[in-house]
């Protein structure tokens, strides 16, 4: 049996835990509340995809694009060689619903065919499924949305934010679901009196081994490092 390809993150102790990276054209979702870095990991992955010579997009749902190169010069990464040849980065405008659902469903699929882009991130997914206030149809709608990505030749990269009632559950408690992959970013606290710890967990990994361990995480100025071979408790 041939074996699934990988699609490396670049952030190699998180590579380790999903058992070498993500599988070729797979759907992940990093999960997590403010301030743990969802955006910084989605970043490290985009940058390893160019590095490796694939053309890759950045779809924004709420940071501005020159706030998003301007977070990415800001690790030291040389983007010139890279900027509209082989990056793309676009923001889409969630306050509209009729354009931002049309951008969602016709533009980004069109975006990635034309450019041929092997990775894709959109961050945060959640901002397209707060447009729907109906349960029902947000659920319907994502649903649609990820199925039709699924048709695309890219490694795809969801983020959102946690829900504000469950820390382990995404804003609306859907995505999860329909991902490949979770990546839960989340805050430890060992004791009562210890410093609070930036911990992942690859929640979830459909088609393959991964570790089922809690890791600490540091983000540096130029990378993301998870210490795969620490623990936080």
């Amino acid at each position: 049996m041939e074996e699934e390809k990988r699609v490396m993150f670049g952030i190699e102790g998180l590579d380790a835990m999903l058992d070498g990276g993500l599988l070729e054209k797979s759907i992940c979702a990093i999960v997590g509340t403010y301030g743990t870095g969802k955006t910084t990991f989605a970043l490290q992955f985009i940058y390893e995809g160019l590095k490796r010579g694939e053309k890759v997009v950045f779809i924004s749902l709420d940071e501005r694009v020159e706030m998003i190169y301007r977070d990415i010069l800001r690790k030291g990464w040389d983007l010139e060689a890279y900027r509209d040849t082989s990056l793309y980065v676009v923001k889409l405008d969630p306050t509209d619903f009729t354009v931002a659902v049309n951008q969602m469903k016709n533009e980004i699929p069109r975006l990635i065919q034309q450019l041929k882009a092997t990775r894709v991130v959109i961050d945060p997914i959640s901002l397209f499924e707060g447009l729907f206030t109906d349960e029902a149809t947000r659920r319907q709608e994502l649903f649609r949305f990820v199925e039709m990505m699924r048709d695309e030749e890219c490694t795809l990269i969801l983020t959102s934010e946690t829900s504000q009632s469950n820390l382990y559950a995404s804003k609306y408690a859907l995505i999860e679901y329909m991902a490949d992959t979770v990546i839960l970013l989340r805050y430890v606290r060992p004791s009562s009196i210890a410093e609070v710890h930036p911990a992942a967990e690859v929640a979830k990994m459909r088609g393959s081994n991964h570790s089922r361990e809690i890791k600490p995480y540091e983000i540096q100025r130029d990378r993301v490092q998870v210490y795969s071979d620490a623990n936080v408790f």
